[in-house]
This record gives C-alpha cells, sequence and structure tokens, in this order.
C-alpha cells in the first residue's frame, strides 16, 4: 500500500469563489436591531390597549384588524382605528334610580336627620297617605339604600321620649318597640334602654 500524498493545487489556477454566507450571517448587526425593533412595536402596542396583559390565551387576526385579549375569561377586542375596547357582555351596573326612589331616599334621609326612627316607622311615614304617599316599594327601596344604625336610632327615639315624661324600664321598650309606637325590634328597644342606663 504505498502513501499517496496529496497533489498540491496548482498556483496558476484561478481560486474558486468564496463560499456565499447566508443572510443572516451577512447581516447580524440588522438582524440584531430588527429584533429589538420588533420587541418594542410589540411592547408598546400592548401598552397603548391599557396595559393587558394575555392570560389564558389570546389571538391576533393575520390582517392585524383587530386585537383581542382574553383576561380571566372576558374577551375584550378593539380595532386598530383606535376606538374603545368592547363591554363584556355581562357586566353590571348598578340600575338607575327612578324620580320617585330617589325622591323618597332623600326625604328619608332628612327625617333620620331631626328625629329617630325604626325601619319600620320610617318606611310607614315614607308610604302612609298621612305621610308623604310614596308607594310602598320605593319606601322600601329608600330604606334599604340608607347606610344606617338601628340601634343608634332606638337609642335617639328613646332619647326624645325620655327628655318628654320619665319612662320605666319595661315602660320605655313596649314604647320603642309596639307597632303602635315606634316600631323597633325587640332587641333595638332593649339596645336603647341598656345605652339610656335604664
Amino acid at each position: 500500500m504505498s502513501d499517496q500524498t496529496p497533489t498540491p493545487q496548482n498556483p496558476q489556477a484561478q481560486p474558486s469563489a468564496p463560499a456565499r454566507k447566508s443572510w443572516f450571517a451577512r447581516h447580524k448587526i440588522t438582524s440584531a436591531l430588527g429584533a429589538i425593533v420588533l420587541v418594542i412595536i410589540v411592547a408598546n402596542a400592548m401598552s397603548s390597549n391599557g396595559g393587558n396583559s394575555n392570560t389564558g390565551g389570546s389571538s391576533n387576526t393575520a390582517a392585524g384588524d383587530t386585537t383581542s385579549s382574553n383576561v380571566g375569561g372576558l374577551t375584550d377586542t378593539a380595532d386598530s382605528t383606535g376606538s374603545q375596547p368592547a363591554k363584556p357582555a355581562h357586566t353590571h351596573t348598578a340600575p338607575a334610580m327612578t324620580v320617585s326612589q330617589e325622591n323618597a331616599l332623600r326625604t328619608a334621609k332628612d327625617y333620620l336627620s331631626m328625629e329617630g326612627f325604626s325601619r319600620r316607622g320610617l318606611i310607614q311615614q315614607l308610604s302612609s297617605k298621612m305621610g308623604e304617599g310614596f308607594p310602598k316599594a320605593d319606601a322600601v327601596f329608600a330604606v334599604n339604600h340608607l347606610n344606617v344604625s338601628w340601634n343608634k336610632q332606638a337609642v335617639r327615639s328613646g332619647k326624645d321620649y325620655l327628655s318628654m315624661e320619665g319612662f320605666s324600664r319595661s315602660g320605655l321598650i313596649d314604647q320603642l318597640s309596639s307597632k303602635m309606637g315606634e316600631g323597633f325590634t325587640h332587641a333595638q328597644a332593649v339596645y336603647a334602654a341598656n345605652h339610656l342606663g335604664l
């Protein structure tokens, strides 16, 4: 077996063309800058949509007309013209009060600013023909939308009674809790008597 040594190439022969590199290999800097620009564009697009991150999956149309994000199972869609995203269909907003409900609420607050009322007594005052004459449903609506402590109202009412005449503990409790009296619950009347020193 004879050793074969490679024959040297002819120095006179024309040099072969260098191997052609790929576009990305030749343009590393351009590729890197392109990637950075792409990241900035995506970041700006996300921040212009209110900074919502996609949770639970997202879908973007290929044409770029709409952007959808699915956050917690709610889907908001906005078109690329900059209009506001549509509200989810199941968003509940508090219903607007009717004029009668609003007036009943205002009247209830006025009564409470003057003297102590029980829940029952205030509803009766608002809905009675001898009182304000609101429909009972509107009177109940108004009383339900008050931020009030009925125990404290019982104390106020009991204080008014004691300023006019003397009451025993049981007499004051009866007056405050009677349906013909103030209409407080028995527990509220007892609370008032306890806090008034009886």
